[in-house]
């Protein structure tokens, strides 16, 4: 199906920036919203009714919050495939209604384990589970669920909502799949690396995940016929050249590794 009209949104952020102008949208076009603990005290202190998660799954939040979505009424609502007859017969004989929208971030692991004085305790605490699990699922079924990771996207989602009456194209969708994986790969990834330096060390481990990010694109790669792009690790030495500071110069759209190197200087 091309178009997905969002009729019912699953909402738990703990970044919560430009969140509440895409509730309202939401709102607007008459999707319900299923929210989480202070995700929902935000969204209802700015008159955004919401659901309880609770109410949902008719199961209170337990073990610290570390249960409160891992429950067939939200996967199911996620993963459900709204072409298939018996998929749709089945939520409806277990009284789970479809969702067709989660909008998730997960929670700030890395900005933890960054801390100098982190406990492993405390960063244990910050792997999101129900976070993923709620990502995956409804990134696996990006044929009628749209799915959100980064406040980033609200913009332009705001404004393809308001142009099609509150419904997604499936380019849409499907571009925020492909995202919802990059980013649960690297988070993955930094979980992984920080149990690997907080136990015994090794110069050779059996498995590397790197992670890197786009800074831009470059006018031309190895040869002048060929495309490029700059990159970087999400967590970078303080001395990796992505810190270089230029000096002096041409000003370039692109960062030559060769002629342009005299004009750098890591600071």
């Amino acid at each position: 199906m091309d178009k997905v009209k969002i009729k019912r949104a699953l909402i738990s952020v703990s970044d919560k920036t430009g969140l509440v102008e895409l509730a309202k949208v939401l709102n607007k076009y008459g999707a319900e919203i299923i929210s989480t603990g202070g995700t929902a005290k935000a969204l209802e202190a700015e008159g955004i009714k919401t659901i309880n998660i609770s109410d949902v799954t008719k199961f209170p939040e337990m073990l610290d919050g570390r249960v409160k979505t891992l429950h067939p009424a939200v996967h199911g609502g996620l993963l459900a495939r709204r072409d298939l007859p018996e998929h749709m017969e089945t939520i409806k004989k277990h009284n789970i209604t479809p969702i067709d929208m989660v909008v998730v971030n997960l929670y700030p692991f890395e900005a933890t384990v960054a801390k100098p004085d982190v406990k492993r305790e405390e960063a244990i605490e910050n792997i999101d589970i129900g976070g993923p699990s709620m990502l995956r699922s409804a990134a696996k079924n990006a044929d009628a669920v749209a799915v959100v990771v980064d406040p980033a996207r609200y913009a332009s989602l705001i404004e393809e909502l308001e142009a099609n009456d509150g419904s997604l194209t499936l380019k849409t969708r499907l571009d925020l799949q492909k995202e919802v994986f990059q980013t649960t790969a690297a988070y993955d990834a930094a979980i992984s690396q920080y149990l690997g330096e907080a136990g015994e060390v090794t110069d050779f481990p059996d498995k590397i995940t790197m992670r890197f990010k786009k800074l831009q694109d470059c006018r031309y790669g190895e040869n002048p016929h060929q495309r490029a792009a700059y990159y970087s690790e999400l967590a970078p030495e303080p001395h990796a050249l992505v810190n270089a500071v230029k000096l002096h110069g041409k000003e370039s759209k692109d960062r030559d590794m060769n002629a342009g190197i005299q004009h750098l200087d890591i600071v």
